[in-house]
């Protein structure tokens, strides 16, 4: 390559070209595509006038002819794609510098198409930015991978098919804004699915005792009863993990409460011995290296971060030189990086905490593909403590998290021993009881020297996981301390965490881990789920869509015929499959059954679809869920109640639907208002009870307010309701501006206005009481701002586990808010602030931080900043202009020169 040409690199994002830049020799010039430069059209305004009329317009697509894909470029990417142009004009030489998956070369191939570059293109790829990663890919560029691509382009025609095909039966058949898509909605179907189960389970309880026992001049333990009579004691494992219920085959004792404390009474007579000592050696061995699936999942458990905020964390870091590349299934490590790991242990732990041969790890994920590594530290593995204050927090968090990760995965393993202890009495109606402690020691740390969570302290935190026993033999006499009954409940399946689903998803071969992130993303968005703490909870929307998928679209939400999508969509990667084959089949089908396009036809039951049966009241009435356009609620005959938008769907059993019914159906009336001749109801809404005024006309909507805090539903008056149904409250008018002014409740609490002038009220009441006179002298206090006198602290809720920072509900000037460290998120309007418990605030500040910092609008220039703006134009255009003249002069020359010459010759 000669060092003269001019060689432009493109990449995906501005923080990976200013990171590559520098590694790069001076005559390379590094811009960024920032993202994707052309799609499919996402709206009618993107569709070319040309083809608007066209019947697959619509889809972008044309169905008729190959599948063809119709392209177009984004309003807002014109103007980058200008400067693309430009600076492809300037140049000798292209480099596709676009990442090392489907997605990066699907970008490079569209760069190409719109470009039309008529210089060399090479495809530069590469798996860390460092100068010898960049080096080493500069001499060993390669070109498209054009089945890469294929397959990359059959799954977003795919993808189109499907949701905008089947969407729209969803706004018709159920509600708007809702979507389908092919992995999104078997993630969907998942959560519906566990929910299911949690609501057919029935609990179960089963007890047994906890006793503390002492051996003489030795230090006391804790053993549990596991046999009675020479008969197991019923545990856990021993009830369907669906129903709830014993199993059938369990050959097991079972104690009530009552036998329990019965056994107690009588034990406590009885003579103890140890008759088993058992000592068994374990080993413990390291995970693999993170992959991008495993990463979501641990990020999430440990550090309570969603998928989307791990990966664009994981991003940031591998912009920015730190990590490798984050969207991999590899589960090796290079070389050289291997290496580089084995010399750090050895450095910082010592020799013996090295494993004694390099590991490698072979992946388990089925449809594993991308040859990359598994995401560790890039190049010269720096420690955290070297970087950290470098990064941003959560980065830095996620950056140890990956050094540990790498760091134990060639560590030595963890050995120590299991110990249990068995000690038996006797009980004079039912024979032996047998009680058994376990205890473990760990006797060489190994790997978890460098992996164990939040180690500040690692002796401290291994300490933490030994359960030491004392030293006992068999045959040895004890002493019963205490003896205690204690009850246990089986408990539902557990739902889905943003890490459980994850893992599902890549177990059953359904999309790809680096897509997990957007479709949780989508589904939370669309109101399919909602967080509670850290579980994923359907909706009743989500029950509808599913049920609508499930009995017409059985295909599409079939777990198993999605991961086989997954694998004919590896299979064209591959070469093993034709793309537009498959694309007929999926879409046109064979002659028998169709595909597609014919199910989209068919006629679908909307009733039927949003109608969930609970079961009959005790009087034999049926009752339903029904799910409208405004949500849930429940039916029964002609009686209708709303279900709270906060209960879940497991939540909402028969009685608890009959005791809304009662409360919430009629709805309830208060009385008649004597100046309207109206009926005044009290009625449950889905955000909280309201009182109401009249039924409306269907144009005007009938006069509503809120409960003031405190009230409740079911003791609410005539009188109060009259009273709220005032507000906001007419005091008068202000002689001076001639304003009228009220008195009104909102949702910071009562207040009074004029105008847009307000001042808020101390007391609630104060909006019943409160005078015109009295007003006016308020309205004459001096307005401090929320932010001039500073948040107020509402409520406090604890500290975050994972910072330890404490969070709190504040007051401020535009609404009240959650607060932790120096982030804010503000509370939905449908949530009551004091209703939210800490996992709910920090699900909010999650949220927050995820959506990344808000665009702020730009600052004017001070005058000193014009003047030096101004200052350097004027310098720039003296320089220009000397530039000019020195052209002019040398043109000059040259054309006297010549004019000397051509003289000479005649």
């Amino acid at each position: 390559m000669a060092k003269s040409e001019k060689n432009l690199v493109i990449v995906e994002s501005p923080a990976k070209a200013r990171t590559l830049s520098g590694f790069l020799p001076e005559n390379f010039v590094v811009e960024a595509s920032i993202g994707h430069i052309r799609d499919l059209p996402n709206s009618a305004k993107e569709i070319p006038e040309k083809v608007k009329g066209e019947p697959w317009a619509r889809l972008g697509i044309n169905v008729d002819n190959d599948f063809e894909p119709l392209y177009v470029v984004p309003a807002e990417k014109k103007k980058q794609i200008s400067r693309l142009k430009s600076l492809v004009k300037e140049a000798d030489q292209l480099y596709l510098a676009t990442d090392e998956d489907r997605e990066g070369e699907s970008i490079s191939w569209h760069l190409v198409q719109v470009l039309k570059p008529k210089i060399p293109q090479r495809r530069l790829v590469f798996h860390e930015i460092t100068r010898e990663a960049i080096a080493s890919a500069l001499e060993t560029p390669r070109e498209l991978d054009e089945r890469l691509v294929q397959a990359q382009e059959t799954r977003r025609i795919l993808d189109r098919l499907y949701g905008y095909e089947v969407s729209p039966i969803l706004w018709r058949k159920i509600a708007p804004r809702l979507s389908a898509g092919r992995v999104q909605s078997v993630a969907v179907r998942l959560i519906v699915t566990r929910e299911r189960e949690r609501r057919r389970f029935v609990r179960s309880s089963y007890w047994d005792l906890n006793a503390s026992f002492q051996p003489d001049a030795k230090q006391s333990f804790g053993a549990t009863l596991i046999s009675l009579g020479g008969k197991r004691l019923a545990v856990g494992k021993d009830f369907d993990s669906k129903s709830g219920k014993l199993k059938q085959d369990a050959d097991v004792a079972l104690l009530s409460g009552d036998e329990s404390a019965a056994l107690t009474g009588r034990l406590n007579d009885a003579e103890w011995s140890v008759t088993k000592v058992d000592k068994k050696p374990y080993t413990d061995r390291p995970s693999a290296p993170f992959t991008t699936s495993t990463l979501q999942q641990e990020a999430n458990r440990k550090l309570r971060f969603s998928a989307r905020q791990t990966m664009q964390a994981a991003q940031r870091l591998y912009e920015n030189g730190h990590i490798t590349y984050m969207r991999t299934d590899s589960t090796t490590l290079a070389e050289t990086a291997l290496a580089s790991v084995r010399a750090l242990i050895g450095n910082l732990y010592g020799q013996q905490f090295l494993s004694p041969e390099p590991r490698q790890f072979r992946t388990k994920v089925k449809n594993a593909q991308e040859a990359h590594e598994a995401i560790r530290p890039s190049g010269d593995f720096h420690h955290p403590d070297q970087i950290g204050k470098a990064l941003g927090g959560r980065e830095a968090k996620l950056y140890e998290l990956i050094w540990k990760r790498t760091m134990a995965c060639q560590m030595a393993d963890a050995r120590g021993h299991r110990i249990s202890v068995q000690v038996t009495g006797e009980d004079s109606e039912r024979g032996e009881a047998v009680f058994q402690a376990s205890g473990k020691t760990i006797e060489f740390a190994g790997y978890l020297r460098a992996y164990v969570e939040g180690a500040d302290d690692p002796d401290a935190e291994l300490a933490d996981k030994e359960i030491v026993l004392p030293n006992v033999a068999e045959g040895e006499n004890v002493n019963c301390e205490s003896l205690e009954p204690k009850e246990h409940t089986t408990q539902p399946p557990a739902r889905y965490t943003e890490a459980s689903l994850v893992k599902e998803l890549e177990a059953r071969g359904v999309g790809r881990p680096s897509t997990y992130a957007s479709i949780i993303d989508t589904i939370l968005r669309r109101e399919y789920v909602a967080k509670q703490s850290n579980a994923l909870v359907p909706s009743f929307t989500a029950f509808a869509v599913v049920k609508l998928l499930e009995n017409h679209f059985a295909d599409l939400v079939d777990v198993e015929f999605t991961a086989r999508m997954e694998d004919d969509l590896d299979a064209i990667s591959l070469g093993d499959k034709e793309s537009l084959p498959y694309l007929h089949d999926f879409y046109f089908g064979h002659a028998k059954d169709g595909g597609l396009q014919k199910l989209t036809k068919q006629e679908i039951d909307a009733r039927e679809s949003c109608t969930i049966a609970l079961g009959d009241d005790p009087d034999g009435n049926l009752i339903n869920v029904r799910i409208g356009r405004y949500g849930p609620y429940l039916e029964r005959g002609e009686d209708r109640a709303s279900i709270p938008a906060d209960l879940a769907p497991d939540e909402l059993t028969l009685e608890k639907a009959v005791d809304l019914l009662e409360k919430g159906s009629g709805p309830r009336e208060l009385g008649v208002d004597s100046a309207t001749n109206q009926q005044v109801y009290v009625k449950a809404g889905r955000f909280g009870p309201y009182v109401q005024l009249g039924e409306g006309d269907g144009k005007v909507k009938p006069k509503m307010k809120s409960l003031l805090s405190g009230m409740e539903m079911e003791s609410v008056t005539f009188e109060q309701a009259m009273q709220l149904l005032t507000l906001p409250r007419s005091l008068g008018t202000c002689p001076e501006t001639n304003e009228e002014v009220f008195a009104d409740f909102g949702r910071y609490g009562p207040y009074i206005k004029r105008g847009s002038d307000t001042r808020s009220l101390q007391d609630h009441q104060e909006v019943f009481s409160i005078d015109l006179e009295a007003a006016l002298v308020k309205l004459k206090e001096e307005k401090r701002s929320r932010r001039a006198r500073g948040p107020t602290v509402l409520k406090e809720l604890g500290e975050d586990p994972v910072e330890k920072e404490p969070v709190r509900i504040l007051s401020g000037p535009y609404g009240p808010y959650v607060k932790r460290g120096k982030t804010n998120a503000p509370i939905p309007k449908d949530r009551e602030p004091e209703s939210l418990d800490l996992d709910t605030a920090l699900a909010l500040i999650r949220d927050r931080e995820a959506a990344g910092p808000r665009k702020r609008g730009k600052k004017k220039a001070t005058k000193k900043a014009g003047k030096k703006t101004a200052s350097k134009k004027k310098t720039a255009k003296k320089k220009a202009a000397k530039k000019t003249a020195k052209k002019k002069t040398a043109k000059k020359t040259a054309k006297k020169k010549t004019a000397k010459k051509t003289a000479k010759k005649k």
